[in-house]
């Protein structure tokens, strides 16, 4: 028998033609979301950014274990830290690490080892994940990590894209930094870093095209 209590679930429940209309008009939502890179320095109330978490924390997790922790970073001397040693490691990417083929991928979108928004946007969430929990002074394992901590990932974008909020998803690589400056505990691994606020008054942005449904989907009927 299971340990959890069940409950009966209560799905909403839509006509064909809603479906459609909601589908559609959620689509239409999410292709508006565009990745930022200039910020506004304005602030708003980081109550918004925590029911912003709760809904990650929504998302399907092995197990559901959860494996995952959201740093808050608002703290201008930690914002700094975090900016220079993010750009310390993008140099050694763009100068040595950094394949011929993999720069040239980039150059369009126009991207290099200088990381100003670390510092400008108001907000950092930095995402952590854990391969095990400490439980009462025993080892937990943790199942699908990745993948769980990644679907969690996508949910905290679409609900910052909800509250007229613009995000940036920032792999600096390595990041071990993050755990070292932020001194989180040795079963949390750097995941993500998210620069998250307003965009820039004249903030542009690469006029990129998404794929179309045929080069994405397949169906067996």
């Amino acid at each position: 028998m299971p340990d959890f209590p069940f409950i009966k679930y209560h799905p909403k429940v839509f006509d064909k033609e809603q479906m459609a209309a909601r589908a559609q008009e959620y689509y239409q939502y999410m292709n508006d979301r565009r990745t930022v890179r200039e910020f506004s320095d304005k602030t708003f109330d980081i109550k918004i950014l925590e029911q912003c978490i709760l809904t990650a924390n929504t998302a399907p997790s092995g197990a559901n274990k959860q494996p995952w922790v959201f740093c808050i970073v608002s703290n201008k001397e930690i914002k700094k830290k975090i900016r220079e040693a993010a750009e310390k490691e993008e140099f050694d990417n763009y100068h040595i690490r950094m394949s011929k083929e993999w720069l040239q991928d980039l150059a369009p979108l126009g991207t290099d080892e200088h990381k100003e928004f670390l510092e400008k946007a108001p907000y950092l969430i930095v995402v952590f994940r854990k391969s095990y929990d400490i439980i009462h002074g025993e080892k937990r394992k943790n199942y699908y990590v990745q993948e769980s901590v990644g679907l969690a990932c996508g949910f905290l974008i679409a609900a910052l894209h909800q509250c007229g909020l613009v995000c940036l998803t920032h792999t600096p690589s390595p990041m071990n930094f993050l755990q070292e400056i932020l001194q989180r505990p040795e079963n949390e691994k750097p995941f993500l870093l998210i620069p998250i606020g307003y965009p820039a008054e004249y903030v542009m942005v690469p006029d990129i095209q998404r794929k179309k449904l045929d080069e994405i989907c397949v169906r067996f009927d």
